[in-house]
């Protein structure tokens, strides 16, 4: 079978994400195929902030950590827009793939099976409490779209059908899909994200959901479908689910778990601690400069080292 054109890519940043990104860049490097590229970014003005060691971790997995500038993308800022900004970034794979910092891939798989051409793959949001009634009828109005006939089952609220709302944190689109207009998928969802953050009757609304809300229309925009991801391929923690027994009898290939100590309820943190440990020889990112080099990555260069 052939390897995937595939780049996964990430957000590291400072104090938190930073971190995490490392054991994420881990799970994936433990379990899925060993061409697939790897990237971090960060705001181009906090770079000077990033841990050196948590850089130098990355880059022993072959995971560059590159610059994204993000002030004055969004009025106000808007810290979650910092995923759609990434994947505007160039990249030299035919497929790209988000995943939001606080994900681990759990076991081996196949990913490519992902990779649908014609699609985004992505999976449906938890839940949409939060949802006004003319939500969609706005948002796809906004660009004289009907609302889609299709409907899915949201993966935390399965009452009845909704109106496709996916989650933004694990995403995977092709590269050189091309509107009419000549724009890229990930420029069709910022596009629509900016058109969106100006219409003021979803003011209340807009923030922190805007990724999520544009990412179906989107899809639509850039003549797209949407190929829904299942849950045992992002199976997220938390929320109605804390405190109960993680499902280990599930096939799940990844966790979106927010945070570390829900990942640690789960009884699944000593799985990303021993996935650091399997690739750069240490279980706590800080402690990287102690551990001798991994066979085949190169020592820091002055320019590297600062």
């Amino acid at each position: 079978m052939a390897s995937p054109s595939l780049t996964l890519f990430f957000v590291v940043e400072p104090p938190g994400y930073q971190y995490l990104a490392c054991y994420l860049a881990a799970s994936i490097r433990q379990h899925l195929d060993p061409a697939i590229e790897l990237v971090g970014y960060c705001p181009a003005h906090r770079m000077g902030e990033v841990d050196p060691a948590a850089v130098e971790t990355l880059r022993r997995m072959r995971c560059e950590v590159r610059p994204m500038e993000t002030q004055g993308v969004f009025d106000p800022e808007y810290p979650h827009g910092n995923k759609i900004i990434a994947c505007l970034q160039p990249r030299e794979t035919g497929w790209s793939g988000f995943m939001d910092s606080d994900i681990l891939v759990m076991a081996a798989h196949d990913i490519g099976r992902l990779m649908k051409p014609g699609h985004v793959t992505c999976s449906p949001a938890a839940s949409i409490h939060w949802k006004p009634d003319d939500l969609w009828e706005t948002v796809y109005g906004t660009f004289g779209m009907p609302v889609p006939g299709e409907r899915i089952r949201l993966m935390r609220d399965r009452r009845r059908p909704m109106v496709p709302y996916f989650s933004s944190g694990f995403v995977i689109f092709p590269e050189d899909h091309r509107t009419a207009q000549g724009l890229s998928f990930a420029e069709t969802w910022m596009e629509t994200a900016q058109a969106i953050d100006k219409v003021e009757a979803l003011a209340p609304h807009r923030r922190p959901y805007l990724d999520q809300m544009t990412l179906p229309v989107a899809i639509r925009r850039a003549g797209l479908a949407w190929n829904e991801l299942e849950e045992n391929d992002h199976f997220i923690l938390g929320g109605k689910l804390r405190g109960k027994p993680f499902p280990a009898h599930k096939p799940i290939t990844a966790v979106h778990y927010r945070k570390w100590e829900i990942l640690s309820e789960a009884g699944l943190a000593d799985q990303g601690y021993e996935g650091l440990r399997a690739q750069v020889g240490v279980k706590r990112v800080r402690r990287i400069f102690d551990e001798p080099l991994p066979e085949g990555i190169p020592p820091l260069t002055g320019a590297e080292g600062g």
